[in-house]
Formats: C-alpha cells, sequence, structure tokens
C-alpha cells in the first residue's frame, strides 16, 4: 500500500489537471475568467476518471513565466477552482502552485486534498533565479492548518534547474526523508514531459526504503512498464494530452489505453 487514500494499490497512477493561466499571470483570459477555467479542468477531470487514474493532481502549469512566490490573486482563485470542481471528483486529489510550497500547502490545507506536490528541499539555480524553498516553513504551516495527514511529495530534482546541491541523488533522497519528513519522493526529468534518469530513479528507490518513491515527468506508454519496476508510481500529465503536447487538452484515448497497460502491470 502507497497511500491509505489510495486504498490496496501496489502501483499509482497520479494524473495532471492543468489549469489554464491563473490572474496574475500574463497568458490570463480576463474575459473568460474564473467559469472559463473551471470547464477547461472539468472536462479534462472527467476523461481522466473515465479512463481509471487514481488521483488527480492541480497544477498551474500554464502560469509562465513562473514564480517562486504565489501572488495573491493567484492563490484566490485556485483555490476557488478547487472548490468549484471538487463535487465532481470521485478520486483523490492533490495540488501543486509552481514553485511555492506554502502556497500549495495553503491550498491544499483548505480544500481537503489528500496530498500536494512541490520542490521543498535544495538549493538550485533556476530560470526563476536563485531556488531556496523553504520546508520548514511549510511543515509548520501543515501542521498548524491541522492537515498533519495530508501528504506531501517532495520533487527532489526540479525541473528548469540545476541542483547546487551536488550530492548523490540517492543521497539527497535520503536526506529528505530523514531531516524534513518527506511522504514520498518524486524524481523529474530536466523539462515538463521530458523522461527521468531511470539510473537516478532505481539508485533512490534502491536507498530510500521507508516512502514511496515516484517518476514525476515524461511517462508515457513506452516507457511505462520499465519505470512501474522499479518506481511506486508515476505522475502523467503530457502523455494524456492529444498529440503528446503539454499544452492540448487530456486525449480521453490516451488515457484509456494507457490505464489499461497499468492494469497489466499492477
Amino acid at each position: 500500500m502507497i497511500f491509505d487514500f489510495l486504498g490496496e494499490k501496489k502501483k499509482a497512477v497520479i494524473a495532471m489537471a492543468h489549469i489554464g493561466a491563473l490572474p496574475g499571470s500574463p497568458d490570463y483570459d480576463a474575459d473568460g475568467g474564473l467559469d472559463k477555467l473551471v470547464v477547461s479542468v472539468l472536462n479534462d477531470v472527467a476523461k481522466l476518471q473515465a479512463g481509471g487514474v487514481d488521483a488527480v493532481m492541480f497544477g498551474n502549469e500554464n502560469d509562465r513565466p513562473y514564480v517562486l512566490k504565489a501572488p495573491p490573486e493567484g492563490l484566490a482563485a485556485m483555490t476557488a477552482l478547487v472548490e468549484r470542481v471538487k463535487p465532481h471528483l470521485k478520486i483523490p486529489f492533490g495540488v501543486n502552485f509552481l514553485w511555492d510550497p506554502e502556497a500549495s500547502v495553503a491550498i491544499g490545507a483548505v480544500t481537503g486534498a489528500s496530498f500536494v506536490r512541490e520542490i521543498f528541499t535544495g538549493v538550485f539555480a533556476s530560470d526563476m533565479g536563485l531556488w531556496q524553498p523553504d520546508c520548514a516553513k511549510a511543515a509548520r504551516l501543515r501542521h498548524a492548518l491541522g492537515r498533519d495527514d495530508m501528504k506531501m511529495l517532495f520533487n527532489i530534482n526540479a525541473e528548469f534547474s540545476y541542483a547546487l546541491d551536488q550530492r548523490p541523488i540517492e543521497l539527497r533522497a535520503q536526506s529528505a526523508v530523514f531531516s524534513s519528513k518527506a511522504d514520498a519522493i518524486l524524481i523529474s526529468g530536466p523539462l515538463t514531459g521530458q523522461a527521468v534518469n531511470q539510473s537516478d530513479l532505481r539508485r533512490v528507490s534502491e536507498t530510500v526504503k521507508d516512502v514511496p518513491v515516484f517518476a514525476n515527468t515524461g511517462v508515457n506508454k513506452d516507457n511505462v512498464a520499465d519505470i512501474l519496476a522499479i518506481a511506486s508510481g508515476v505522475v502523467v500529465g503530457t502523455h494524456f494530452k492529444v498529440d503528446g503536447d503539454t499544452w492540448n487538452p487530456v486525449d480521453a484515448e490516451r488515457v484509456k489505453r494507457f490505464m489499461a497497460l497499468v492494469e497489466k502491470l499492477r
């Protein structure tokens, strides 16, 4: 069992529900407003649930260029959107406000999310500048909001960045579990939609025994068998989209084909 909220599943598929650009972002559609964002997400969620994914994760991938601190208007809008979509969910959900650990925890806590994902530890040179997340503040916020049950999924090798901490990745993972109480470790590729280094994934999985290890990017029908032979689960966004393009809507048939394969593997 990976997490209580996933029941007896031994290998999990968390699907991304990408939100359109939020208020404050350059690509935000002020004419369509929050209603348009909700309709788009509901359409994607319906296809993901029908396809059989185990959980969905709301993310603001369209808020480019990304920020390291959530603006109030974006924080408020994402919270409101999740609350409006919740009644339509039949499976567990999580949230991730890129790239702000405290915002992710805050949204997740008040909306009743089962988990949150973020960069909680490390120091990175990134497209957004010097990146120094504060795990202690995020963990203390979770506790202050009465949500110790909400799992914190640690993405330890952030996309769009270079880790200034040059310890081997398996040691960084082990350290995150020991010193920062990570509930799961996620391993990413260099960019959204790009595959993880399976050697990294294997070394982390062989070193970290107490928490699940997930492949966080670039999982598709061609590599999922190899990845699930190593990892506890996968996070899938790009592969579920029309033509495998991150910015397109979810393709229902892609989801069904992928999950049919996964069911044979677990």
